[in-house]
């Protein structure tokens, strides 16, 4: 039977006795009527799972007891970062959850011409917590042991100007010192899937994604300036929704884990 795997934001080791947060213990006392000496699992994102075993709940408080950690290797060989046109509502929430699923190594929310939602300083702050949630959830459902990295939401151009070639950002280079490839998604394209570099593993990929109103001709010039290249999925239009997600599962087929 498979456990419920639950993600805790705390270090952990081996022996130790810790009480949950109130979410997990909510859902594991009351959602699925866990009892003393059930067992689950947690993980934090150091790319081990934490075997547990439940032995108190409380009306205020579950404890579990951690046993051995076992390494969990589920880590696409490509690291694909989404920048990401933030969408409304359960749209956003739905690219996180599914590009998360998928492998997908990072987010970053961007702020574009066309973005239809407008976040002030304490709105982003909660959406923030709120998709670093959908994400750290989304491990625990797909076995995922590593949590993506979720950015606070930015401008396209400031976005773009941490990414430069001079920018100490992890998207500059990979270990390898090959850079990245760097895609937006656009329907009039370059690039098409069967014409990407056998490399690409290796190199990484930075894959660029606009809001529910596109690109604007302003976001393209910014985008092309920064290096990235135009790749087109195929005669239809995608949703933002759909499009990133597709880009994603055809890239984890042809260069990642999908086999």
């Amino acid at each position: 039977m498979r456990l419920t795997r639950v993600h805790v934001d705390t270090p952990l080791a081996a022996g130790e006795e810790l009480p949950l947060p109130e979410g997990p213990a909510t859902h594991l006392s009351r959602v699925l009527r866990l009892a003393v000496g059930d067992r689950c699992v947690l993980f934090n994102g150091d790319g081990n799972d934490y075997p547990s075993i439940v032995t108190t709940i409380g009306k205020r408080e579950v404890r579990v007891r951690l046993e051995a950690p076992v390494a969990v290797d589920s880590e696409s060989p490509l690291r694909i970062v989404l920048l990401q046109g933030i969408a409304r509502g359960e749209k956003m929430d739905l690219i996180l959850q599914k590009a998360t699923e998928l492998g997908i190594a990072e987010v970053r929310p961007l702020v574009s011409q066309r973005s239809e939602v407008k976040l002030d300083d304490a709105r982003a702050t909660r959406r923030l917590g709120h998709w670093q949630a959908v994400v750290a959830a989304a491990c625990g459902q797909c076995g995922r042991a590593r949590v993506p990295r979720v950015a606070a939401p930015e401008p396209l151009a400031k976005v773009l100007a941490g990414i430069g070639p001079d920018a100490e950002d992890a998207l500059s280079a990979r270990p390898s010192g090959d850079a990245p490839l760097r895609l937006l998604l656009d329907p009039d394209g370059g690039l098409a899937l069967n014409g990407l570099p056998l490399g690409l593993r290796n190199a990484g990929v930075v894959l660029a994604v606009g809001p529910e109103g596109g690109w604007s001709p302003a976001d393209r010039v910014q985008l092309l300036a920064a290096g990235f290249r135009g790749l087109r999925l195929g005669p239809r239009i995608l949703r933002t929704e759909t499009a990133g997600l597709a880009a994603i599962a055809a890239l984890q087929a042809g260069f990642g884990d999908l086999r």
